[in-house]
């Protein structure tokens, strides 16, 4: 029998492309989400299952009656409101979803848990940000996705849950929303436009879609990393201003204004990642680079822009 592997948020951005993966190389894919998924977008051989994860009675009820070997917790979105603009909300959504994940799924039979982390909880710590750091949270976002980790690896240590957290920084390709850094920059240099950016001094580390997914599935075969904390990223510090420039290099169009949008409120200034870690424990390290990324993602989002 094929194992059964549940996936919340399998539906966005990553989601999509692990669950694809996944289904190709042999196992019985459930794909949970908020939203119901379109029929047109629907792909064979995987179960589309719709649940509010903070809705504890709604939950259960639909993913509550199948014993699942793998589960990966991508639900959740990123968010940076402070807590008196809504961001108990975000808190909740995310710490609260996954207690109430912990008490549905059967915890003795599940084989691994991947809890899929953020950068974001590194908060101002000075890059290179290594998993062996004190992590200083700065937002209610930040703080959900820290307090996951923390319960995680607690059960860990007390009840030997097989669990594993994966910290992502940023994630780019194919199918991201337009909502997201690099599709709004890619859109606005397609139709030659003129958008405002920060001065674009935030150093940041970009990976592409495909190594992302591959880094996870290393994580759920490998029974190395049970209780550990890993970063999957690039490892690579690239300026926002030079991507942004990459950018309108590739596409030969686009008129950035530099500097009309201000640094977020305690905005970390250099957020990228050292992937020592992945490379030891689960022989993982990136096999895109960033220009071909950009490329390959920019050609994707040429053929739905009009």
């Amino acid at each position: 029998m094929k194992e059964k592997i549940l996936i919340l948020g399998g539906n966005g951005f990553i989601g999509i492309h692990l669950i694809r993966k996944l289904r190709n190389i042999g196992y019985e894919c459930f794909s949970l989400s908020l939203n119901k998924v379109d029929e047109k977008k629907r792909e064979d051989n995987i179960y589309y299952l719709n649940a509010d994860i903070s809705d504890f009675l709604e939950l259960k009820k639909v993913i509550g009656h199948i014993k699942y070997d793998y589960v990966v917790n991508l639900s959740g979105y990123v968010d940076h409101r402070s807590l008196k603009n809504g961001g108990l909300n975000v808190l909740n959504t995310h710490f609260g979803g996954l207690l109430n994940l912990l008490r549905i799924i059967d915890l003795d039979y599940v084989k691994k848990i991947v809890q899929i982390g953020s950068s974001d909880e590194y908060g101002n710590i000075n890059s290179p940000q290594n998993e062996a750091m004190r992590e200083e949270p700065i937002s209610p976002y930040s703080l959900g996705k820290l307090s996951c980790t923390k319960l995680l690896r607690m059960l860990y240590l007390t009840e030997k849950l097989p669990v594993v957290i994966v910290r992502l920084f940023l994630v780019y390709g194919e199918g991201q929303g337009f909502n997201r850094f690099l599709p709004q920059i890619i859109k606005g240099c397609l139709k030659n436009e003129a958008f405002p950016t920060s001065e674009g001094n935030q150093i940041r580390d970009f990976c592409y879609v495909s190594d992302i997914v591959d880094g996870i599935i290393a994580t759920i075969k490998s029974e190395q990393v049970n209780g550990h904390i890993l970063n999957l990223a690039s490892g690579q510090p690239i300026k926002i201003k030079s991507a942004i420039e990459k950018v309108v290099d590739i596409v030969g169009s686009g008129k950035p204004k530099f500097g009309q949008i201000k640094y977020r409120s305690n905005e970390n200034l250099s957020l990228y990642a050292d992937i020592s870690k992945a490379q030891k424990l689960i022989s993982w390290k990136p096999k895109i680079d960033f220009e071909l990324g950009l490329k390959k993602t920019i050609d994707y989002y040429s053929k739905i822009i009009k």
